[in-house]
């Protein structure tokens, strides 16, 4: 049975209105963009991970999934990034069938993915380039980037001499550098230590402020997800579960918050974990 989501757009940036570019503060205006997916069965054909699944997550939103290994997580995130097609059903950004990888939709992988011949520096540069940026304003952009996420002082180093955390900063500055309207992250923060992990998360709700961008976000983390999102996916037994609104999204002080905590305990039984 499909789990249609609740749309909350109140807050939202999906009236056209321009908002500053994410990941180019002296860029042209961006605005995020609406990804849904309608009675869609994802995965393989000879292993399908996800079965009749209804979803809308309106521009603008933070969208957290959550689910326990191998229930369809990353198959949901490589769909909507293109990089799996559905098996049935549809598959849509702003109404329009996803076919493929799109420049406006980025992807963080738990691993950083950097290119490990090229400085941090050269790394934020590459979506520029591929824009077809000039060297100059991709070099001003990625330096820009660079301090941004706090990385001003390593930007001439390879990614082997920095550490994870540092790594992961790198990643997403080359990320954002771009401006996409939507940022897919596939647990982006899974093998950082505690106090590593919720400085990311602390950068990721900075970077991304005012900046209008569509985030889904997959984590294995429940309170993770409960402090980034806006809403909350439940992914389980090959299917969405239900899309939860989160009470006082990304504010550390709501974790002891009545109706967070009773949202953390639903989440945690109906996942059964």
């Amino acid at each position: 049975m499909s789990t249609s989501s609740e749309t909350r757009e109140s807050t939202r940036t999906d009236t056209g209105a321009a908002t500053p570019a994410i990941g180019t503060p002296t860029g042209t205006a961006a605005r995020g963009t609406r990804l849904t997916l309608r009675a869609a069965t994802l995965g393989r054909p000879d292993a399908a991970a996800l079965a009749d699944v209804g979803l809308d997550v309106p521009p603008g939103e933070i969208l957290t999934v959550v689910g326990p290994s191998g229930c369809g997580k990353s198959t949901l995130l490589r769909t909507l990034a293109g990089l799996l097609p559905a098996l049935t059903g549809a598959v849509e950004q702003d109404g329009r069938p996803i076919g493929g990888p799109a420049a406006d939709r980025a992807l963080v992988f738990q691993e950083d993915a950097l290119l490990p011949w090229r400085t941090l520096q050269a790394n934020v540069e590459l979506p520029l380039a591929i824009q077809g940026a000039a060297r100059a304003e991709r070099r001003k952009q990625a330096a820009a980037w660079l301090e941004r996420v706090g990385l001003a002082d390593r930007a001439r180093q390879l990614p082997h001499r920095v550490s994870g955390g540092q790594r992961q900063r790198a990643q997403l500055a080359r990320a954002l550098a771009a401006g996409p309207r939507a940022v897919l992250m596939d647990e982006p923060f899974g093998a950082l230590d505690a106090q590593t992990r919720a400085g990311m998360q602390d950068l990721l709700v900075e970077v991304l402020r005012g900046s209008g961008a569509t985030v889904v976000f997959v984590t294995h983390d429940v309170d993770e997800a409960l402090f980034l999102g806006d809403r909350v996916a439940l992914l389980g037994a090959g299917r969405l579960l239900a899309v939860r609104d989160v009470p006082r999204p990304r504010d550390r002080a709501a974790h002891d918050d009545p109706a967070r905590v009773a949202l953390r305990r639903d989440v945690l039984t109906s996942l059964s974990i």
